[in-house]
């Protein structure tokens, strides 16, 4: 299979401004997350998409691949959309900007999913740490006993109703693999309702009957969407 890997980057995030361009250890948020994908041996290639002149600037600058896209791209899969409508591939890997813990095995298993033909959507679950069961910021996923989401949620998903301390919770990780059909479907929904209200993109799949498989990886990321999670991270790296 020929797989490209996207990471859909901009400067305007709201609740931490010009976020993937910030220092972690002296380097751009977006350098870790490039470089983790690149070391995956199982992409082709690794594409920045962007509506940012000086997030191009950045990659002309590194020697890194990417694509300017419409600023009018509401999420980062419509990124990967116009991505998939210029570069041809089996599979597309979105590997979010603002993921410095990226590492290859997050990668890689993710297109293992995909190597099943049957799946259109895949995705990735690991134990939920206590500081996160009840983080709104921490999306929480459950799933079938086949491996396919059930639902996504800042809710604190299952509700422990007996209180009896027993119940496993999985953070959803912000990595996905589609294949071209899906992502063109994805293209031509309307914003769901559970989208709108929860915030979440992947929830669009859902809502229109495409199932998303989800694989568990032990090794966990920090999503960063405020100056305490860009702190977080910087204690990780740095004992890294």
């Amino acid at each position: 299979m020929h797989i490209v890997a996207v990471i859909p980057a901009r400067l305007a995030s709201t609740r931490l401004p010009r976020k993937v361009l910030r220092p972690i250890a002296g380097r751009p948020m977006l350098a870790w997350v490039y470089e983790a994908a690149r070391a995956s041996r199982l992409l082709n290639e690794v594409i920045v998409a962007t509506d940012s002149n000086e997030i191009a600037d950045l990659c002309r600058k590194e020697g890194w691949a990417f694509r300017m896209t419409s600023p009018e791209c509401k999420s980062g899969t419509e990124r990967v959309v116009e991505v998939s409508r210029a570069v041809p591939a089996d599979i597309y890997v979105n590997v979010q900007g603002d993921e410095p813990l990226t590492r290859p095995e997050h990668l890689d298993a993710l297109i293992s999913l995909m190597r099943n033909p049957a799946v259109q959507v895949g995705t990735l679950k690991t134990a939920c740490t206590a500081v996160d069961i009840n983080n709104p910021n921490a999306v929480k996923v459950v799933t079938d006993l086949s491996g396919r989401a059930l639902y996504f949620s800042r809710a604190t998903i299952p509700y422990d109703r007996d209180r009896a301390g027993t119940v496993d919770y999985f953070k959803h990780l912000g990595f996905y693999a589609y294949r071209k059909s899906a992502l063109e479907s994805f293209s031509s929904w309307p914003e769901s309702q559970l989208e709108r209200s929860e915030r979440l993109e992947q929830l669009r799949f859902l809502d229109n009957g495409i199932a998303i498989h989800v694989a568990e990886m032990k090794f966990d990321t920090v999503g960063v969407d405020t100056e305490e999670d860009l702190r977080r991270v910087e204690e990780i790296l740095a004992r890294r």
